[in-house]
């Protein structure tokens, strides 16, 4: 049967570095003005769109990508570009770029005055797909929700010469926190979250280190999760498989806030 809305792809990065023998994750408040997740705590990403495709099947600007699937390859390039707009984190290769050229460039290419590629081509920068790590990939029925999402979820490494913080437009906060730290934030009511970015928190959070989480992320295939709505025991409960990596599978219904 033929769905009569797809779902939107879309991309979303997990930015992650060492703090004090374990490490944290980079997580930017939505604006409540945002249609999707406004007022959330969530990782950097967004739409993929069409210049997203375009440079991954450039070569002298994406080597490498023509390799991959092309939904993947765009989804990656796509999680770099919005990385690079939310929070002005360059992951790419090339020389240093003044802050002058990127406080010019990332209002622009936010607004799409300019591509991502143009950019890139100035100031002489490629992009590497082996920067990100896939982790997830979420796509929510076409039942459950009015905005969907197809979702695919990597990770990356904070480079050492880089700098993030929220561009006040699209995010109005940002942070550095365990992912643990994160949930617990959540539960007390200081911050919020959608379903699955609660559930992705909850198994990043079981691995000690970096190089844990992404020896894990390396070493589990990556599968669609499609959450579901349940009755147990006569409440409603949205739910995911178990036994794919998620150590919390469910949630009552009632609970959720999905967009």
């Amino acid at each position: 049967m033929t769905d009569p809305k797809p779902a939107t792809p879309a991309s979303t990065l997990v930015l992650l570095r060492e703090s004090g023998g374990s490490y944290e994750i980079f997580m930017v408040e939505r604006a409540k003005t945002m249609a999707f997740a406004g007022g959330m705590m969530a990782f950097p990403g967004g739409k993929v769109d069409a210049s997203d495709m375009a440079l991954a099947a450039n070569p002298g600007l994406a080597p490498g990508f023509a390799a991959l699937d092309p939904v993947d390859a765009a989804a990656r390039i796509g999680a770099v570009r919005e990385t690079f707009e939310e929070a002005g984190v360059l992951l790419t290769r090339g020389p240093s770029v003044a802050d002058e050229v990127r406080n010019e460039w990332q209002p622009r290419i936010t607004r799409h005055d300019a591509g991502f590629g143009e950019f890139l081509a100035v100031v002489g920068h490629v992009l590497d797909p082996d920067l990100l790590i896939p982790f997830a990939h979420w796509c929510p029925p076409p039942n459950l929700d009015n905005r969907r999402f197809d979702t695919r979820f990597y990770l990356a490494v904070m480079p050492d010469s880089e700098t993030a913080l929220h561009d006040g437009g699209e995010s109005v906060e940002s942070h550095w926190v365990h992912p643990g730290e994160a949930i617990a934030r959540a539960a007390r009511g200081e911050t919020m979250l959608i379903f699955p970015t609660e559930r992705n928190l909850e198994r990043l959070a079981q691995f000690a280190t970096v190089s844990a989480v992404i020896d894990h992320a390396r070493t589990t295939p990556v599968r669609l999760v499609q959450p579901a709505v349940q009755q147990i025991d006569g409440e409603l409960w949205l739910t995911i498989p178990d036994g794919i990596g998620y150590p919390v599978t469910r949630a009552t219904l009632q609970s959720q806030r999905r967009g």
